[in-house]
């Protein structure tokens, strides 16, 4: 038995808590409660929830600024209010 739960689970009482029981108290009767582990299970899915959750926020804002300026576009293409000319630069060798 090397360490403190294994003490307290095999029913024996360290020597720096059996300092605190009362005198005349049967130690046979004493029951120590230690506190829990933290499991940290239930933050790392909240953080995981809200970084998935603001990534798709983020991504559907996208999706929808681009179908709108490309419906804008189309409109405006389609009605003479405006129009785009692509020139490629020529090279020229002597």
């Amino acid at each position: 038995m090397r360490l403190p739960d294994e003490q307290l689970r095999a029913g024996h009482i360290p020597a720096d808590l059996y300092r605190q029981i009362p005198p005349g108290t049967h130690a046979g009767k004493v029951v120590i409660v230690q506190e829990a582990p933290r499991n940290y299970r239930g933050p790392i899915l909240l953080t995981l929830a809200l970084t998935g959750g603001a990534t798709l926020v983020i991504l559907m804002i996208a999706l929808t600024l681009h179908i709108a300026a490309a419906g804008a576009v189309a409109v405006l293409s389609a009605t003479g209010g405006i129009g785009v000319t692509l020139k490629r630069p020529t090279v020229r060798t002597k």
